[in-house]
């Protein structure tokens, strides 16, 4: 049985009478499809017209929502011949992170990847995509390891941010997150990161500096989440919906200030309402980034990705 946001309701509402006339049709009571036909046109306008102007804070719950495709999703359907690495060779391995070596469209790739998890248990094994320092000295490992051998590196950004337990801020949380972001941008090989969800502070830029930052049209990008900004702002976390119209976290907002190069259009109702049409746009998008770096020298792949980074607030679209 399909979910709804709140939002939604008027969506669900008329989606639950189509399975009702359904039902009736299939018991051979009474004709109904010219009615059916008539609500499903209906009930697809609606959601076009709410997901057309959505507030920051409705674009927040879409991205967090559970069922929008995660990180192995888009490594299942994108990438062939994959082989997961485990470990930072220091203290062990962080589910968190998702990241190995396979092939897209048929040429090498590194892919380093935040996973939520799907399931309950799953959720809980990789700490609902929330990195632990290792997690992040991984990513280093893989990138140094792709810079060595000349392979491009894809990251799939989706998280709410580093985990921040005692623990990990032992293990060396924020140098650990500074020298992955330092590796990302140190790298002679092209790399493109996407946001296919939540972009979360420096869990998130630690493997999204690249030369092309790519970010689904429903998904968010952020120095803090809308919670945590009231909390410190108005100590009030019910006025996230107003921490989230006022830090600009929208994918549009990103592409104004030149945060990200393209935003990826998801299918009407957002990724999760059809999870292999977006899984394949953001596929046509990553496929065309490489495309476009490609012919870059290792210098002019550095001179590319710093250009970038310093133009960002220089200029307003």
């Amino acid at each position: 049985m399909r979910s709804y946001l709140d939002f939604e309701k008027p969506v669900g509402e008329l989606e639950q009478k189509i399975e009702e006339l359904r039902a009736m049709q299939a018991s051979g009571d009474v004709s109904v499809a010219d009615e059916i036909v008539r609500l499903e046109a209906r009930a697809t306008q609606t959601l076009a017209e709410l997901y057309e102007s959505l507030t920051p804070w409705q674009k927040t719950q879409v991205a967090r929502w559970p069922t929008r495709p995660h990180c192995l999703d888009y490594v299942s359907q994108l990438v062939t011949e994959f082989t997961p690495f485990a470990g930072d060779r220091k203290f062990g391995d962080d589910p968190a992170i998702v990241g190995g070596f396979g092939r897209f469209r048929g040429d090498s790739i590194c892919i380093i990847g935040h996973e939520k998890g799907s399931s309950t248990e799953s959720r809980l094994k990789h700490n609902f995509g929330m990195a632990r320092p290792e997690g992040y000295r991984k990513a280093e490992r893989l990138m140094q390891m792709a810079d060595r051998f000349g392979i491009p590196v894809l990251s799939l950004v989706d998280t709410a941010g580093a985990y921040p337990g005692i623990g990990a801020e032992e293990r060396g949380q924020a140098e650990a997150i500074a020298r992955s972001t330092d590796a990302s941008l140190d790298l002679g090989v092209p790399n493109v990161a996407i946001i296919i969800g939540e972009g979360g502070s420096g869990g998130a830029i630690a493997i999204a500096s690249a030369n092309r930052v790519l970010m689904l049209e429903h998904a968010i990008y952020s120095v803090i989440s809308p919670e945590g900004a009231a909390s410190i702002l108005w100590r009030d976390t019910a006025k996230a919906q107003d921490a989230a119209t006022g830090l600009k976290i929208t994918a549009e907002d990103m592409m104004r200030f030149g945060v990200i190069d393209q935003i990826v259009t998801e299918p009407p109702g957002g990724a999760h309402r059809d999870p292999a049409v977006a899984i394949a746009s953001a596929g046509e998008a990553i496929a065309h980034a490489l495309e476009g770096l490609a012919e870059l020298d290792r210098e002019a792949v550095r001179r590319h990705r710093r250009d970038k980074f310093l133009a960002i607030g220089r200029t307003i679209g």
